[in-house]
């Protein structure tokens, strides 16, 4: 592969940890709309079991642990909550493992979302923490569930800014986020810059609410 030519994302069997919830149904409809397997996590894996069936051929429906073991690349899409304690629980199943990390910290109260703080920096940066040997790679943070569950929309107009200490991984989560019709996956730093990343969710949340939209980020002049 010469430097400027992607990987190839084909082939990847995709496990998502909290797959039941909307942004991990979503992402799991995108990507096996796009031919690749794919594996709903979750703590119940009869839930799991079941939101599969209704999404498609391609899905399977398993505990979280298993999803883990099965997939080549894992998605987190766990409630920031849980985050922690899933992570660090699974280490041994997500070693090796790129594990793209999508899980954005905050909170809400009667002025609307905010940001929480997070020891380590980010929900990124803790995942790398507790997975030392995985590839941790953020991404995924501003994509609307809504609009990836919806079978009428084909094409998702935005970027997915994609962070990571290792070039070949997130060069790999780019290539995946392009599956999606109309995303573009766009380098954007290290692990140490996520914080922000995850905090501009809650801008996001304020701009949707008050225009009653499903904005997300595109990056001009790239």
């Amino acid at each position: 592969m010469t430097e400027h030519e992607a990987p190839s994302a084909d082939g990847l069997v995709i496990g998502i940890l909290g797959g039941t919830g909307d942004q991990g149904r979503g992402l799991a409809f995108r990507f096996a709309r796009a031919g690749h397997p794919v594996i709903i996590g979750s703590r119940a894996p009869e839930r799991a079991r079941m939101v599969a069936g209704l999404l498609g051929h391609h899905v399977q429906g398993m505990a979280n642990w298993d999803a883990a073991r099965e997939a080549s690349v894992v998605i987190a899409a766990v409630p920031y909550e849980g985050h922690q304690d899933l992570l660090a629980s699974l280490a041994p199943q997500l070693a090796g493992k790129i594990v793209v990390d999508c899980v954005n910290p905050l909170g809400f109260d009667d002025r609307g979302a905010y940001p929480l703080s997070v020891p380590e920096g980010s929900a990124a940066e803790q995942a790398a923490a507790l997975l030392p040997d995985s590839r941790v790679v953020a991404a995924f943070h501003h994509v609307s569930a809504i609009l990836l569950l919806d079978p009428e929309v084909e094409s998702v107009d935005l970027d997915v800014l994609v962070l990571g200490d290792d070039r070949a991984a997130t060069d790999m989560v780019q290539a995946l986020a392009a599956r999606i019709p109309g995303v573009r996956g766009v380098y954007a730093g290290r692990l140490r810059n996520c914080g922000q990343i995850e905090a501009l969710t809650a801008n996001l949340v304020s701009i949707n609410r008050r225009y009653k939209a499903h904005a997300g980020l595109r990056i001009t002049d790239i």
